[in-house]
């Protein structure tokens, strides 16, 4: 794609494989990255270790539905979110929008409507959600390019676990603001693990130990005691 779109990561959830290749197939040829779910509860899953800019998502599905992914995914994610419906009735698309839904798409649509539609709510939502895009630099010790998945430190490349990584991701998403333990438990391993905080102690002090100059007296990952935690407002210092 020629414009700031380009490299947006789309997560596809339908139970049907021949709409799900269809899709992935158009989304690719526009140059968006694209990953597939099958059923609400991988959606779900895919949605932690993806960390996408869009969801795709099939209301007609076994298991959990549509607006059920839906209501979850809205507990810890403001990640926009485009229903697929067979149906077009106006009760499916206003129960979804009411749900927190950004938009809808009624099958059978065309490669073009659907690209539009994604197209139009990337930039209906961008300049809220912040970009993650590029490489972020902040500040001359420490560089992060999320869409590579590569943290550099002092110029050499520092390698992070799966859960490491998305514990980073959401709390740079989050700059400058503080994240509560349990939202962070949700983003980063899942809603059912709510009642287990020492889970976000323990990956906090991994990541402190890789990236800190001196862990003890962290620079990048700072401590809201009794709230949970704050990266450093790396934007702001730069302006």
């Amino acid at each position: 794609m020629s414009d700031s779109l380009d490299r947006r990561r789309i997560l596809v959830v339908d139970d049907e494989e021949r709409m799900v290749r269809f899709i992935r197939m158009n989304l690719e040829h526009d140059g968006f990255q694209v990953s597939e779910a099958f059923n609400g509860k991988q959606a779900i899953q895919r949605l932690r270790d993806v960390t996408p800019d869009l969801i795709l998502l099939d209301i007609m599905m076994p298991d959990l539905d549509g607006f059920e992914v839906l209501e979850a995914l809205r507990e810890f994610t403001n990640v926009p979110v485009i229903m697929l419906t067979a149906k077009g009735e106006e009760d499916d698309r206003v129960r979804g929008l009411e749900r927190g839904a950004d938009d809808y798409v009624t099958k059978p649509f065309s490669p073009r409507e659907l690209v539009s539609r994604v197209k139009a709510v990337l930039r209906r939502t961008e300049g809220t959600t912040g970009s993650m895009h590029g490489l972020l630099e902040i500040d001359k010790r420490l560089k992060i390019d999320f869409d590579r998945r590569e943290i550099w430190l002092e110029g050499k490349l520092v390698k992070l676990r799966p859960t490491e990584y998305r514990l980073l991701f959401h709390l740079v998403q989050n700059a400058g603001w503080v994240v509560s333990h349990d939202q962070l438990l949700q983003k980063v391993w899942g809603y059912e693990y709510r009642d287990e905080p020492h889970y976000v102690r323990l990956y906090i002090n991994y990541l402190r130990q890789k990236l800190e100059k001196d862990p003890a007296d962290p620079k990048y990952i700072l401590t809201e005691r009794g709230v949970g935690y704050r990266f450093v407002d790396f934007k702001r210092a730069k302006e």
